[in-house]
């Protein structure tokens, strides 16, 4: 291993335990959102709290959630124990963000009033806080927003926080990166804007997915290739302006989420047949390897969770499949660059 990474180890352990968390944070929020658990806590506060301890402390969650509009307008035939099984799922889901703010803040400041921190690496650690900080804020807002009078989160809301999520996943993983491997060699350029184009979509295409999750839009039309009996239902079209249909119809969602997936296979076809024919090195050649192997896992498991229905489990490996499709890009994508 080159000389940067023994100095700079401790770091790039920091960086990529909180790539983990985050990782795993996302993951618990998929099932909490799958599990329409995530309007069970009717509180929230900066250092959080224990979770229920005993029967008493269970019923007195209980009373607070029976005075949320999801409670009243939804679950009104909630007993205790069925309120306990989504309870939980926000619970972890918050305690991880919060085990986020330590992980990130602690070892931080040690490592800054150590002089650790490479020079000019402490604006980019700042950059990692400040994401961190957002994404909170925007989590609350997003609960909050579903206590008052209707038991709903906006869709757009919901996207918003799974893409700073990403966006700050990202961040993180590309530093540990340029601490672990400093020097670059030029490559491609043509190839490298082909990768660049296929993490583009990939973003876009990870919106929709949130969007997809946010209007129950995977439970409709449960067939493949053709939704029902057509590509695009005439249903689709209800919707005026015309553009909203494909960002606010469910029926327009998932014909949209459908198509991106087929371009990413394309996409990723092409960086992959593109990759056979010019000079890169054994490390770049396994990453594009292993790309195009998770796009097909992906892209199978997004047919299963859409022919069964949208199941906890393949739901969730689903979501794991789209953020090891982001990160693998944004690895080939940093190894490329000059």
């Amino acid at each position: 291993m080159n000389s940067s990474y023994q100095t700079n180890k401790p770091i790039i352990l920091w960086l990529f335990t909180g790539c983990l968390l985050i990782y795993l944070m996302v993951i618990v929020g998929g099932i909490t959102r799958l599990t329409h658990s995530g309007l069970s806590m009717v509180e929230w506060s900066p250092t959080g709290s224990l979770p229920p301890l005993n029967e008493a402390d269970w019923n007195v969650e209980f009373d607070k959630y029976k005075q949320s509009p999801e409670y009243k307008l939804i679950n009104a035939h909630f007993t205790l124990d069925d309120f306990k099984s989504i309870y939980l799922w926000e619970f972890y889901h918050r305690f991880i963000g919060r085990l986020i703010g330590i992980v990130f803040i602690v070892p931080f400041l040690w490592f800054l009033f150590r002089k650790k921190f490479p020079e000019g690496f402490v604006k980019k650690t700042v950059v990692l806080l400040l994401l961190g900080a957002l994404q909170g804020l925007i989590g609350w807002y997003m609960v909050k927003s579903g206590l008052v009078k209707n038991p709903h989160v906006s869709h757009y809301r919901l996207a918003t926080h799974l893409i700073t999520a990403f966006i700050t996943f990202g961040f993180t993983f590309w530093y540990a990166l340029d601490l672990m491997y400093p020097a670059h060699t030029p490559s491609n350029r043509s190839f490298t804007n082909w990768v660049r184009i296929l993490l583009l979509v990939v973003v876009i295409q990870i919106i929709y997915g949130a969007f997809v999750a946010g209007l129950k839009a995977g439970y409709i039309y449960p067939t493949f290739p053709k939704m029902g009996e057509d590509w695009l239902p005439q249903n689709a079209w209800l919707m005026e302006p015309l553009w909203k249909n494909f960002t606010e119809g469910p029926i327009g969602v998932q014909f949209v989420h459908r198509c991106l997936a087929y371009l990413v296979v394309i996409l990723t076809a092409i960086v992959f047949l593109r990759a056979r024919k010019i000079n890169l090195n054994s490390l770049q050649l396994r990453i594009v390897n292993f790309l195009a192997f998770i796009v097909l896992a992906q892209f199978l498991l997004g047919l299963l969770t859409l022919l069964m229905g949208v199941p906890v489990v393949i739901a969730s490996l689903h979501q794991t499949g789209a953020f090891f499709l982001f990160s693998f890009t944004l690895l080939l994508l940093h190894r490329l660059k000059a």
